[in-house]
């Protein structure tokens, strides 16, 4: 096992550079129609992991890569925003994180009864080891994020080591998931057509950014890569200092502000990032994205993308295979309430995704799911996963509610 992340960061960029370099090759160009490369960015990692050669568990490449390189990620993008073209969008990503909410809301009870009509041992359970307790944090998890799964694993008490169980189920499921969107992302197009959508409005969104991207686009000089560094990280520091100040006061004046996950520090930090990038996109500071700005932030991106996938396990679900059960039917119900609500609705499968992955999969991965289709619409992903740490903990604790009735009833 290589434990040193010097040598890991170094694997990981040698795998992204093989990935890019071999994508740019007519000879590859059949392989990738079919496995799009940033699938590869995310799976190959999570393969080192599964098999022992790296440990993402105990790496720290994954927290510092999120605490400094995600919200510079999400300044870079949001920098070159066109939120005239963005608003045009229209209210169809509201629709569809709102039916994957219902989703996730629906699918715990109705997965947690259908195992334990198969398998009763598996939802067993008493006190702090009930089963439900510990699925009350995913419910959490995946409809907000980490501090909503953090709130309800203090409202319900489940033991330390179902919770670490739970843990797994969550983050494996959550990461195939994810994967699926992104080569749907790859996809796009024919999704569309399944779905019976029209997604000529984010066509002519994406578009719009490329073409304005390539009439005004210039050879960055090295002052110009100082600004978008002083940007990015600019901002980044801004915004965790601004955290470290709101976060305890909030904490200690307005305590039952935690249930909205207002006491927690990331959130503070994704959202003050995406504030100011918000704020520079109104500004002559703009004009960087015609330096690359969107550019580097997709070179965060992708390390980020990497970091993520070394944390991917698909070993676990040997440790309790009743568990992983419950969570697979559990994204299954969501997957499909969500393609039946945008069937219905003619809802793109970019809103689909995006929708999807700001409820299972935070700020972080809505950002990497939306950046997929196009990088400037990663604010997408993240004002919609804000949403969803607005009512995790409410929607966890129904869901958590409804998982006891069954359990115990």
């Amino acid at each position: 096992m290589i434990t040193n992340d010097a040598v890991v960061l170094g694997l990981l960029m040698l795998i992204l550079a093989s990935i890019f370099y071999t994508a740019s090759l007519p000879q590859w160009k059949r392989f990738y129609s079919i496995i799009p490369p940033l699938l590869l960015c995310y799976f190959i990692p999570g393969l080192l992991n599964s098999f022992g050669i790296i440990n993402g568990v105990t790496s720290q490449l994954y927290p510092v890569v999120s605490k400094y390189f995600l919200p510079a990620c999400l300044v870079l993008f949001t920098i070159g925003m066109d939120w005239k073209s963005l608003a045009s969008l229209g209210p169809k990503a509201l629709i569809a994180m709102l039916a994957g909410t219902a989703g996730i809301m629906i699918g715990g009870p109705i997965a947690l009864w259908l195992v334990g009509m198969i398998s009763p041992e598996t939802v067993a359970g008493q006190g702090a080891d009930a089963v439900w307790r510990g699925l009350a944090t995913i419910a959490g998890s995946w409809i907000g994020g980490g501090a909503n799964q953090t709130a309800l694993r203090e409202v319900f008490h489940p033991s330390d080591a179902l919770f670490s169980q739970m843990v797994a189920v969550d983050v494996l499921i959550a990461e195939l998931w994810m994967a699926a969107l992104i080569y749907g992302a790859g996809m796009a197009a024919n999704m569309d057509h399944l779905l019976g959508a029209d997604s000529s409005q984010v066509q002519r969104v994406k578009e719009h950014l490329d073409s304005d991207q390539v009439a005004n686009e210039k050879t960055p000089a090295v002052r110009d890569y100082i600004f978008l560094a002083a940007a990015g990280f600019g901002a980044t520091g801004a915004a965790h200092g601004l955290a470290e100040i709101i976060t305890p006061y909030l904490a200690e004046n307005y305590p039952v502000l935690a249930k909205y996950s207002l006491t927690s520090n990331f959130f503070w930090v994704i959202t003050i990032a995406t504030l100011i990038g918000i704020g520079l996109s109104v500004t002559p500071v703009r004009k960087l994205e015609y330096s690359g700005a969107s550019k580097l932030g997709s070179v965060f991106l992708y390390v980020l993308i990497a970091t993520i996938g070394m944390q991917m396990d698909l070993g676990a679900v040997a440790g309790n295979p009743g568990l992983f059960a419950i969570g697979l039917i559990w994204i299954s119900i969501h997957g499909i309430l969500l393609i039946l609500v945008c069937k219905w609705l003619k809802i793109p499968f970019f809103f689909l995704a995006v929708g999807s992955q700001a409820n299972v999969g935070g700020s972080a991965s809505a950002s990497v799911v939306a950046a997929a289709f196009h990088p400037s619409l990663a604010p997408v992903g993240v004002l919609l996963a804000i949403l969803g740490y607005a009512i995790g903990t409410y929607g966890g604790y129904l869901t958590a509610l409804m998982m006891q009735w069954v359990s115990e009833g």
